[in-house]
């Protein structure tokens, strides 16, 4: 039986990824992307793509003042809703369109994070654009996605040639270079696969899109797995050669502040004149700028290894 969207993977990844996460995300992807992070105590942090909302309700309770999810699968909404009437953390959950965050305001946050749904996101653009319209001047914007070098969804594989003494480890990929949409089987059970659309995009794709919303790369990290991985994953150890993703670290440029500021006092004079009074700026969150922002990890998740 085939089933279509990241609504109907809601209940099986809630029920994977738990609090702590699944193997992959735990043991490989997350101890990185928290080591960017880094302490969120008096931050408020803004959660794309938040899946069932794990890491908004640690960072709750890590301090935040603020820790909102957002994700569009309503699916996954009920389920982070639900962790968090169980054990409320103080975190909330949002459904909106990452690439149109009307629910917040300009600078509204100190840190934003989208933990592996930017490339399942079809408006990348406009969902990075609107992380630069609500991230504060000083805030830090951190993503994570599949290593667009060495992870191309159906187009990229291991091989491993070599006796059982010792092996050598590559990474097969192919069509690296051209962006284009896939459709990615997950298999849920013995008679069920689930497919969600991944958009792959080289990285100067991810480059110009930040550099359009006026943020810097500071920071760039590739994870590696931690030894519980390495003991359950048969796919783990090939990591210690070839990563398969990617933890990237940006804030805003230099002087974007004073543009801001410029730009704002422009308005106030424009509504002035015209007798209008000046907008709030009220936005809304999303989780992806297209379709569902669940925080998918790709390789490992799809099928438990």
């Amino acid at each position: 039986m085939a089933k279509e969207g990241w609504d109907d993977l809601a209940a099986w990844r809630d029920y994977r990824m738990g609090e702590h996460g699944d193997l992959w995300h735990r043991a490989i992807i997350d101890p990185t992307l928290l080591a960017v992070v880094g302490r969120v105590r008096g931050l408020r942090v803004l959660d794309l793509g938040c899946g069932n909302g794990y890491l908004t309700r640690r960072w709750a309770r890590e301090g935040a003042v603020e820790s909102v999810g957002v994700d569009l699968s309503d699916a996954n909404l009920r389920f982070a809703r639900r962790r968090e009437m169980r054990r409320p953390s103080g975190a909330r959950f949002v459904g909106q369109d990452a690439a149109r965050l009307k629910a917040f305001r300009d600078g509204s946050f100190d840190l934003v994070v989208a933990h592996m749904s930017l490339m399942d996101i079809e408006d990348a653009k406009g969902t990075v654009r609107e992380v630069g319209r609500v991230l504060a001047d000083r805030g830090r914007f951190v993503f994570s996605i599949n290593h667009p070098c060495f992870d191309i969804d159906l187009q990229s594989m291991w091989v491993v040639e070599g006796d059982r003494l010792e092996n050598t480890v590559f990474r097969k990929v192919s069509g690296y270079r051209e962006e284009k949409v896939v459709r990615v089987p997950w298999k849920i059970s013995e008679k069920e696969t689930a497919y969600t659309l991944s958009y792959h995009r080289p990285l100067p794709t991810y480059l110009r899109y930040l550099r359009a919303a006026g943020l810097a790369v500071v920071r760039m990290e590739e994870p590696s797995p931690e030894p519980e991985a390495i003991r359950k994953s048969p796919q783990a150890p090939f990591l210690l050669e070839i990563p398969l993703h990617l933890v990237v670290e940006a804030v805003p440029v230099p002087g974007r502040a004073g543009r801001r500021r410029r730009a704002g006092a422009l308005r106030s004079r424009e509504s002035r004149r015209s007798g209008r009074t000046p907008a709030t700026g009220v936005r809304r969150s999303g989780s992806r700028g297209h379709r569902r922002g669940t925080g998918s990890a790709r390789r490992g998740s799809r099928t438990g290894s």
